[in-house]
Protein backbone atom coordinates (compact mmCIF):
# COMPACT_ATOMS: atom_id res chain seq x y z
CA UNK A 1 0.00 0.00 0.00
CA UNK A 2 1.12 3.76 -0.97
CA UNK A 3 0.95 5.72 1.57
CA UNK A 4 0.05 9.08 0.97
CA UNK A 5 2.87 11.84 2.08
CA UNK A 6 2.09 13.83 4.60
CA UNK A 7 2.73 17.18 3.40
CA UNK A 8 0.30 16.47 0.78
CA UNK A 9 -2.63 15.63 3.57
CA UNK A 10 -1.95 18.36 5.26
CA UNK A 11 -2.61 20.81 2.14
CA UNK A 12 -5.75 18.34 1.40
CA UNK A 13 -6.89 18.93 4.78
CA UNK A 14 -6.54 22.54 5.58
CA UNK A 15 -9.69 23.72 3.54
CA UNK A 16 -11.56 21.50 5.98
CA UNK A 17 -10.09 24.78 8.86
CA UNK A 18 -12.16 27.43 7.36
CA UNK A 19 -15.04 25.36 6.55
CA UNK A 20 -14.85 24.65 10.20
CA UNK A 21 -14.90 28.02 11.08
CA UNK A 22 -17.81 28.81 9.01
CA UNK A 23 -19.88 25.76 10.21
CA UNK A 24 -19.89 26.05 14.20
CA UNK A 25 -21.65 29.21 14.04
CA UNK A 26 -24.27 28.35 11.26
CA UNK A 27 -25.06 25.61 13.98
CA UNK A 28 -24.60 27.19 17.40
CA UNK A 29 -24.76 31.03 17.14
CA UNK A 30 -26.48 31.96 14.70
CA UNK A 31 -29.98 30.52 15.34
CA UNK A 32 -29.46 32.00 18.87
CA UNK A 33 -28.20 35.29 17.50
CA UNK A 34 -31.43 36.16 15.14
CA UNK A 35 -33.92 34.65 17.13
CA UNK A 36 -32.30 37.23 20.04
CA UNK A 37 -31.46 39.98 18.30
CA UNK A 38 -33.88 40.43 15.37
CA UNK A 39 -37.34 39.74 16.57
CA UNK A 40 -37.56 37.33 14.10
CA UNK A 41 -38.51 34.51 17.03
CA UNK A 42 -37.87 31.00 17.74
CA UNK A 43 -40.19 29.09 15.52
CA UNK A 44 -39.74 31.06 12.68
CA UNK A 45 -36.31 30.97 12.86
CA UNK A 46 -36.52 26.99 13.45
CA UNK A 47 -38.85 27.23 10.35
CA UNK A 48 -36.31 29.95 7.86
CA UNK A 49 -33.65 27.73 8.57
CA UNK A 50 -35.18 24.47 7.80
CA UNK A 51 -36.44 25.82 4.19
CA UNK A 52 -33.27 26.89 3.26
CA UNK A 53 -31.45 23.48 4.26
CA UNK A 54 -34.29 21.85 2.56
CA UNK A 55 -33.48 24.66 -0.48
CA UNK A 56 -29.68 22.78 -0.14
CA UNK A 57 -31.06 19.15 -0.59
CA UNK A 58 -32.60 19.57 -3.72
CA UNK A 59 -28.68 21.31 -4.96
CA UNK A 60 -26.60 18.99 -3.55
CA UNK A 61 -27.00 16.04 -6.00
CA UNK A 62 -26.83 18.55 -8.93
CA UNK A 63 -23.68 20.13 -8.05
CA UNK A 64 -22.25 16.61 -7.47
CA UNK A 65 -23.56 15.30 -10.64
CA UNK A 66 -21.86 18.28 -12.28
CA UNK A 67 -18.54 17.78 -10.60
CA UNK A 68 -18.63 13.88 -11.70
CA UNK A 69 -19.17 15.27 -15.79
CA UNK A 70 -16.30 17.39 -15.63
CA UNK A 71 -13.76 15.98 -17.20
CA UNK A 72 -9.86 17.02 -17.37
CA UNK A 73 -7.60 18.08 -14.72
CA UNK A 74 -9.83 20.15 -13.05
CA UNK A 75 -12.71 17.76 -12.44
CA UNK A 76 -13.04 18.80 -8.82
CA UNK A 77 -10.89 22.10 -9.09
CA UNK A 78 -13.34 23.95 -11.29
CA UNK A 79 -16.31 23.79 -8.94
CA UNK A 80 -14.17 24.56 -5.89
CA UNK A 81 -13.29 27.98 -7.77
CA UNK A 82 -16.61 28.94 -8.79
CA UNK A 83 -18.01 28.91 -5.42
CA UNK A 84 -15.39 29.99 -3.10
CA UNK A 85 -16.48 33.93 -3.83
CA UNK A 86 -20.01 32.92 -4.02
CA UNK A 87 -19.56 31.67 0.22
CA UNK A 88 -17.09 34.91 0.84
CA UNK A 89 -19.84 37.23 0.06
CA UNK A 90 -22.85 35.39 1.60
CA UNK A 91 -21.35 35.02 4.42
CA UNK A 92 -20.46 38.65 4.61
CA UNK A 93 -24.24 39.35 4.52
CA UNK A 94 -25.56 36.65 6.73
CA UNK A 95 -23.02 36.96 9.62
CA UNK A 96 -22.89 40.97 9.64
CA UNK A 97 -26.48 42.02 9.03
CA UNK A 98 -27.75 45.74 8.73
CA UNK A 99 -30.09 47.52 10.79
CA UNK A 100 -33.77 46.34 9.98
CA UNK A 101 -33.00 42.77 8.80
CA UNK A 102 -35.91 40.09 9.04
CA UNK A 103 -36.89 37.11 7.93
CA UNK A 104 -36.35 37.54 4.27
CA UNK A 105 -32.68 38.63 4.37
CA UNK A 106 -32.08 35.27 6.69
CA UNK A 107 -33.59 33.17 4.13
CA UNK A 108 -31.64 34.49 1.12
CA UNK A 109 -28.57 34.66 2.30
CA UNK A 110 -28.75 31.30 4.24
CA UNK A 111 -29.97 29.83 1.09
CA UNK A 112 -26.95 31.49 -0.96
CA UNK A 113 -24.18 30.28 1.87
CA UNK A 114 -25.51 26.99 1.99
CA UNK A 115 -25.05 26.94 -2.19
CA UNK A 116 -21.30 28.01 -1.98
CA UNK A 117 -20.53 25.58 1.04
CA UNK A 118 -22.25 22.86 -1.37
CA UNK A 119 -19.70 24.02 -4.42
CA UNK A 120 -16.88 24.10 -2.15
CA UNK A 121 -17.38 21.20 -0.32
CA UNK A 122 -18.80 18.46 -2.71
CA UNK A 123 -15.97 18.20 -5.07
CA UNK A 124 -13.94 18.62 -1.82
CA UNK A 125 -14.68 15.88 -0.38
CA UNK A 126 -15.23 13.42 -3.79
CA UNK A 127 -11.40 14.51 -4.31
CA UNK A 128 -10.07 13.25 -0.80
CA UNK A 129 -12.21 9.83 -1.66
CA UNK A 130 -10.45 9.37 -5.19
CA UNK A 131 -6.59 10.09 -3.38
CA UNK A 132 -6.26 6.33 -2.63
CA UNK A 133 -8.01 3.28 -3.29
CA UNK A 134 -6.77 1.49 0.32
CA UNK A 135 -9.33 0.41 2.97
CA UNK A 136 -7.26 2.21 6.04
CA UNK A 137 -5.50 4.65 4.18
CA UNK A 138 -9.06 6.17 3.22
CA UNK A 139 -9.39 6.74 6.93
CA UNK A 140 -6.02 8.35 7.81
CA UNK A 141 -7.16 10.64 4.68
CA UNK A 142 -10.65 11.61 6.36
CA UNK A 143 -8.77 12.07 9.72
CA UNK A 144 -6.46 14.81 8.31
CA UNK A 145 -9.31 16.42 6.91
CA UNK A 146 -11.48 15.88 10.19
CA UNK A 147 -8.63 16.80 12.24
CA UNK A 148 -8.03 20.23 10.54
CA UNK A 149 -12.20 20.36 11.04
CA UNK A 150 -12.27 20.09 14.50
CA UNK A 151 -8.93 22.44 14.89
CA UNK A 152 -11.34 25.08 12.94
CA UNK A 153 -14.22 24.34 15.20
CA UNK A 154 -12.17 25.02 18.43
CA UNK A 155 -10.61 28.45 17.30
CA UNK A 156 -14.13 29.37 16.08
CA UNK A 157 -15.43 28.32 19.90
CA UNK A 158 -12.72 30.01 21.27
CA UNK A 159 -12.06 33.62 19.55
CA UNK A 160 -15.30 35.25 20.98
CA UNK A 161 -13.86 34.50 24.59
CA UNK A 162 -10.31 35.71 23.42
CA UNK A 163 -11.65 38.80 22.27
CA UNK A 164 -13.86 39.43 24.86
CA UNK A 165 -17.10 39.32 22.97
CA UNK A 166 -18.33 36.01 24.65
CA UNK A 167 -21.28 37.94 25.34
CA UNK A 168 -21.75 39.99 22.06
CA UNK A 169 -23.44 37.09 19.56
CA UNK A 170 -23.16 39.80 17.09
CA UNK A 171 -19.24 40.91 17.39
CA UNK A 172 -18.37 37.21 17.28
CA UNK A 173 -19.95 36.79 14.25
CA UNK A 174 -18.70 39.27 12.52
CA UNK A 175 -15.18 38.18 13.72
CA UNK A 176 -15.64 34.97 12.39
CA UNK A 177 -16.69 36.27 9.30
CA UNK A 178 -13.52 38.43 8.70
CA UNK A 179 -11.11 35.53 9.59
CA UNK A 180 -13.53 32.89 7.08
CA UNK A 181 -12.11 35.75 4.80
CA UNK A 182 -8.90 35.43 4.91
CA UNK A 183 -8.65 31.86 5.29
CA UNK A 184 -10.73 30.37 2.78
CA UNK A 185 -9.15 31.92 -0.22
CA UNK A 186 -5.56 30.52 0.88
CA UNK A 187 -6.41 27.08 1.81
CA UNK A 188 -8.28 26.87 -1.40
CA UNK A 189 -5.24 28.01 -3.37
CA UNK A 190 -2.98 25.51 -1.67
CA UNK A 191 -5.20 22.97 -2.28
CA UNK A 192 -5.26 23.95 -6.15
CA UNK A 193 -1.62 23.76 -6.47
CA UNK A 194 -0.18 21.10 -4.39
CA UNK A 195 -3.08 17.93 -4.40
CA UNK A 196 -2.79 16.32 -7.36
CA UNK A 197 -6.27 15.26 -9.33
CA UNK A 198 -6.88 12.01 -10.97
CA UNK A 199 -8.56 12.60 -14.27
CA UNK A 200 -11.77 10.09 -14.34
CA UNK A 201 -10.76 6.61 -16.33
CA UNK A 202 -14.22 5.16 -16.55
CA UNK A 203 -17.14 6.07 -18.86
CA UNK A 204 -20.12 8.18 -17.08
CA UNK A 205 -23.09 5.89 -16.79
CA UNK A 206 -26.27 6.75 -18.30
CA UNK A 207 -28.99 8.47 -16.09
CA UNK A 208 -31.71 5.92 -15.66
CA UNK A 209 -28.87 2.47 -15.27
CA UNK A 210 -27.19 4.75 -12.66
CA UNK A 211 -30.76 5.13 -10.75
CA UNK A 212 -31.10 1.56 -10.59
CA UNK A 213 -28.21 0.84 -9.30
CA UNK A 214 -28.06 3.52 -6.34
CA UNK A 215 -31.88 1.70 -5.40
CA UNK A 216 -29.65 -1.70 -5.50
CA UNK A 217 -26.67 -0.86 -3.34
CA UNK A 218 -27.68 -1.98 -0.13
CA UNK A 219 -24.67 -0.73 1.64
CA UNK A 220 -25.72 2.78 0.22
CA UNK A 221 -28.93 2.58 1.82
CA UNK A 222 -27.40 1.82 5.12
CA UNK A 223 -24.97 3.80 5.95
CA UNK A 224 -27.25 6.77 4.11
CA UNK A 225 -30.03 6.23 6.73
CA UNK A 226 -27.34 5.60 9.49
CA UNK A 227 -25.41 8.76 8.28
CA UNK A 228 -28.94 10.97 8.97
CA UNK A 229 -30.27 9.20 11.92
CA UNK A 230 -26.61 9.82 13.48
CA UNK A 231 -25.96 13.42 12.08
CA UNK A 232 -29.66 14.41 13.71
CA UNK A 233 -28.00 13.30 17.12
CA UNK A 234 -25.17 15.88 16.59
CA UNK A 235 -26.70 18.30 15.45
CA UNK A 236 -29.95 18.71 18.13
CA UNK A 237 -27.00 19.18 20.93
CA UNK A 238 -25.24 21.51 18.62
CA UNK A 239 -27.94 23.72 18.12
CA UNK A 240 -29.40 23.89 21.76
CA UNK A 241 -26.26 24.33 23.43
CA UNK A 242 -26.02 27.86 24.26
CA UNK A 243 -29.53 27.49 25.29
CA UNK A 244 -28.61 25.02 28.31
CA UNK A 245 -25.63 25.97 29.13
CA UNK A 246 -27.56 29.41 30.10
CA UNK A 247 -30.76 28.53 31.40
CA UNK A 248 -30.13 24.99 33.03
CA UNK A 249 -26.89 25.18 34.11
CA UNK A 250 -26.82 28.74 34.42
CA UNK A 251 -22.88 29.36 33.25
CA UNK A 252 -23.23 30.81 30.09
CA UNK A 253 -19.43 31.66 30.78
CA UNK A 254 -18.66 28.54 30.42
CA UNK A 255 -19.66 27.55 26.90
CA UNK A 256 -16.32 28.51 25.35
CA UNK A 257 -14.10 26.06 27.99
CA UNK A 258 -16.71 23.41 27.64
CA UNK A 259 -16.27 23.47 23.90
CA UNK A 260 -12.75 23.32 23.96
CA UNK A 261 -12.31 20.68 26.17
CA UNK A 262 -14.93 18.42 23.77
CA UNK A 263 -12.95 19.72 20.55
CA UNK A 264 -9.73 19.22 22.39
CA UNK A 265 -10.54 15.69 23.48
CA UNK A 266 -12.00 14.70 20.35
CA UNK A 267 -8.34 15.48 18.65
CA UNK A 268 -6.19 13.88 21.16
CA UNK A 269 -8.44 10.47 20.63
CA UNK A 270 -8.76 9.74 17.05
CA UNK A 271 -5.57 8.31 16.48
CA UNK A 272 -6.57 5.97 19.22
CA UNK A 273 -9.43 4.64 17.29
CA UNK A 274 -7.73 4.99 14.27
CA UNK A 275 -5.35 2.52 16.04
CA UNK A 276 -8.48 0.39 16.61
CA UNK A 277 -9.79 0.66 13.42
CA UNK A 278 -7.42 -1.27 11.84
CA UNK A 279 -7.81 -4.01 14.06
CA UNK A 280 -12.25 -4.47 14.50
CA UNK A 281 -12.98 -2.44 11.40
CA UNK A 282 -14.13 0.85 10.46
CA UNK A 283 -17.98 -0.01 11.03
CA UNK A 284 -17.54 -1.95 14.27
CA UNK A 285 -15.62 1.07 15.89
CA UNK A 286 -17.96 3.43 14.65
CA UNK A 287 -20.82 1.59 16.66
CA UNK A 288 -18.83 1.54 19.57
CA UNK A 289 -17.63 4.79 19.63
CA UNK A 290 -21.74 5.71 19.39
CA UNK A 291 -22.30 3.17 22.19
CA UNK A 292 -19.90 5.10 24.84
CA UNK A 293 -21.28 8.53 23.93
CA UNK A 294 -24.83 7.78 24.44
CA UNK A 295 -24.11 6.09 27.55
CA UNK A 296 -22.33 9.04 28.97
CA UNK A 297 -24.61 11.51 27.65
CA UNK A 298 -27.94 10.25 28.88
CA UNK A 299 -27.19 11.43 32.72
CA UNK A 300 -26.86 15.23 30.99
CA UNK A 301 -30.71 15.47 31.80
CA UNK A 302 -30.49 15.11 35.60
CA UNK A 303 -28.15 17.79 35.50
CA UNK A 304 -29.10 21.63 36.90
CA UNK A 305 -28.32 24.63 37.87
CA UNK A 306 -24.46 24.66 39.28
CA UNK A 307 -23.92 21.39 38.47
CA UNK A 308 -20.84 22.49 35.84
CA UNK A 309 -18.24 20.40 37.20
CA UNK A 310 -20.39 16.99 36.23
CA UNK A 311 -21.27 18.56 32.95
CA UNK A 312 -17.48 19.08 32.25
CA UNK A 313 -16.99 14.89 32.72
CA UNK A 314 -19.91 14.23 31.06
CA UNK A 315 -18.18 16.77 27.99
CA UNK A 316 -14.41 15.03 28.74
CA UNK A 317 -15.83 11.56 27.84
CA UNK A 318 -18.31 12.15 25.10
CA UNK A 319 -15.23 14.06 23.26
CA UNK A 320 -13.84 11.19 22.85
CA UNK A 321 -15.89 9.89 20.40
CA UNK A 322 -16.00 13.14 18.23
CA UNK A 323 -13.62 12.07 16.05
CA UNK A 324 -14.66 8.66 14.58
CA UNK A 325 -18.02 10.35 14.48
CA UNK A 326 -16.31 12.39 11.70
CA UNK A 327 -13.51 10.29 10.20
CA UNK A 328 -14.43 6.84 10.03
CA UNK A 329 -17.84 7.33 7.90
CA UNK A 330 -16.23 9.49 5.52
CA UNK A 331 -14.06 7.01 4.93
CA UNK A 332 -16.66 4.27 4.52
CA UNK A 333 -18.44 6.26 2.43
CA UNK A 334 -15.55 6.16 0.06
CA UNK A 335 -16.03 2.35 0.26
CA UNK A 336 -19.75 2.23 -0.71
CA UNK A 337 -18.50 4.35 -4.00
CA UNK A 338 -16.53 1.33 -4.63
CA UNK A 339 -19.33 -0.73 -4.53
CA UNK A 340 -20.93 1.23 -7.44
CA UNK A 341 -18.08 1.35 -9.52
CA UNK A 342 -17.82 -2.13 -9.45
CA UNK A 343 -21.06 -2.57 -10.78
CA UNK A 344 -20.87 -0.63 -13.23
CA UNK A 345 -21.64 2.96 -12.27
CA UNK A 346 -18.60 4.42 -13.28
CA UNK A 347 -16.75 7.13 -11.22
CA UNK A 348 -19.41 9.21 -9.62
CA UNK A 349 -17.87 10.01 -6.18
CA UNK A 350 -19.77 13.69 -6.42
CA UNK A 351 -22.91 12.44 -7.23
CA UNK A 352 -22.53 10.10 -3.96
CA UNK A 353 -20.89 12.94 -1.46
CA UNK A 354 -24.21 15.24 -2.90
CA UNK A 355 -26.52 12.54 -1.53
CA UNK A 356 -24.83 12.20 1.73
CA UNK A 357 -24.41 16.03 1.58
CA UNK A 358 -28.17 16.22 0.98
CA UNK A 359 -28.47 13.66 3.85
CA UNK A 360 -26.46 15.81 6.34
CA UNK A 361 -27.81 19.24 5.36
CA UNK A 362 -31.33 17.37 6.23
CA UNK A 363 -30.40 16.24 9.31
CA UNK A 364 -29.01 19.51 10.04
CA UNK A 365 -32.56 21.06 9.50
CA UNK A 366 -34.26 17.88 11.15
CA UNK A 367 -32.49 19.26 14.45
CA UNK A 368 -33.34 22.83 14.36
CA UNK A 369 -37.03 22.42 12.68
CA UNK A 370 -37.32 19.67 15.98
CA UNK A 371 -36.04 21.13 18.82
CA UNK A 372 -37.14 24.89 18.12
CA UNK A 373 -40.59 24.54 17.53
CA UNK A 374 -40.25 21.90 20.52
CA UNK A 375 -39.40 24.54 22.87
CA UNK A 376 -41.81 26.87 21.50
CA UNK A 377 -44.50 24.63 22.61
CA UNK A 378 -43.19 24.13 26.04
CA UNK A 379 -43.46 27.92 26.52
CA UNK A 380 -39.49 28.24 26.49
CA UNK A 381 -38.27 31.87 25.93
CA UNK A 382 -34.81 32.64 25.43
CA UNK A 383 -35.85 35.92 28.15
CA UNK A 384 -35.40 33.63 30.82
CA UNK A 385 -37.60 33.15 33.57
CA UNK A 386 -38.44 29.29 32.26
CA UNK A 387 -40.80 27.02 34.50
CA UNK A 388 -39.49 23.49 35.37
CA UNK A 389 -41.17 22.18 32.73
CA UNK A 390 -39.73 24.10 29.79
CA UNK A 391 -36.20 23.77 31.17
CA UNK A 392 -37.13 20.03 31.55
CA UNK A 393 -37.87 19.95 28.30
CA UNK A 394 -34.98 21.71 27.22
CA UNK A 395 -32.41 19.23 29.05
CA UNK A 396 -34.61 15.99 27.22
CA UNK A 397 -34.28 17.62 23.75
CA UNK A 398 -30.79 18.33 24.12
CA UNK A 399 -29.44 15.06 25.61
CA UNK A 400 -32.74 12.68 25.66
CA UNK A 401 -33.50 12.77 21.60
CA UNK A 402 -29.39 12.46 20.77
CA UNK A 403 -29.31 9.25 22.42
CA UNK A 404 -32.69 8.08 20.95
CA UNK A 405 -31.39 8.56 16.86
CA UNK A 406 -27.92 7.22 17.57
CA UNK A 407 -29.32 3.95 18.93
CA UNK A 408 -31.40 3.84 16.15
CA UNK A 409 -28.19 4.01 13.85
CA UNK A 410 -25.94 1.38 16.19
CA UNK A 411 -27.68 -1.89 14.15
CA UNK A 412 -27.35 -0.18 10.83
CA UNK A 413 -23.81 0.45 11.15
CA UNK A 414 -22.90 -2.61 13.38
CA UNK A 415 -23.93 -4.96 10.48
CA UNK A 416 -22.18 -2.88 7.61
CA UNK A 417 -21.06 -5.43 4.89
CA UNK A 418 -18.53 -3.55 3.68
CA UNK A 419 -15.26 -4.51 5.66
CA UNK A 420 -11.66 -4.31 4.65
CA UNK A 421 -11.95 -8.07 2.83
CA UNK A 422 -14.88 -7.27 0.59
CA UNK A 423 -13.57 -3.85 -0.33
CA UNK A 424 -10.12 -5.12 -1.45
CA UNK A 425 -12.17 -7.60 -3.79
CA UNK A 426 -13.83 -4.54 -5.11
CA UNK A 427 -10.94 -2.24 -6.19
CA UNK A 428 -10.00 -6.08 -8.27
CA UNK A 429 -13.18 -5.72 -9.79
CA UNK A 430 -12.28 -2.15 -10.90
CA UNK A 431 -9.35 -2.62 -11.76
CA UNK A 432 -10.10 -5.46 -14.10
CA UNK A 433 -12.65 -2.58 -15.64
CA UNK A 434 -10.30 0.21 -16.18
CA UNK A 435 -7.46 -2.65 -17.27
CA UNK A 436 -10.28 -4.09 -20.20
CA UNK A 437 -10.98 -0.67 -20.95
CA UNK A 438 -7.73 0.43 -21.36
CA UNK A 439 -7.09 -2.49 -23.81
CA UNK A 440 -10.33 -2.26 -25.64
CA UNK A 441 -9.11 2.02 -26.29
CA UNK A 442 -4.90 0.97 -27.36
CA UNK A 443 -4.53 1.60 -31.09
CA UNK A 444 -3.78 -1.87 -32.51
CA UNK A 445 -0.86 -0.71 -34.37
CA UNK A 446 -0.51 -2.43 -38.10
CA UNK A 447 0.45 -0.83 -41.36
CA UNK A 448 -1.32 1.00 -43.09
Amino acid sequence: MTRIARSRLVAYGLPGLPMAILGLPLFVFLPTFYAEQTGIGLAAVGFILLAARLFDVITDPIVGHLSDRIRGPFRRRALIIIGTPILLVAVEMLFRPGEGVGALHLLFFSAVVYLGWTLVSLPYFAWGAELSPHYHERSRISAWREGFVVTGTVVAASMPAVLGLENDAGASLAALATLFWWLLPLAVLLLILAVPERPGRLPPVAWRHGLLLLRDNRPFRRLVLAWVLNGTANAIPATLFLLFITHVLEAPEHAGPLLLVYFGVGIAALPAWLLLARRLGKHRVWTISMLLASAFFIWVPLLGAGDVAWFYLITVLTGLSLGVDLALPAAMQADVIDQDTAEGGGERAGLFFGLWGMATKLALALAVGISFPLLALAGFSTEGGNSGGALLVLALAYAGLPVLFKLAAMPLVWHFPIDEDAQRALRQRIEAQQASLEMSTAPTGGTP
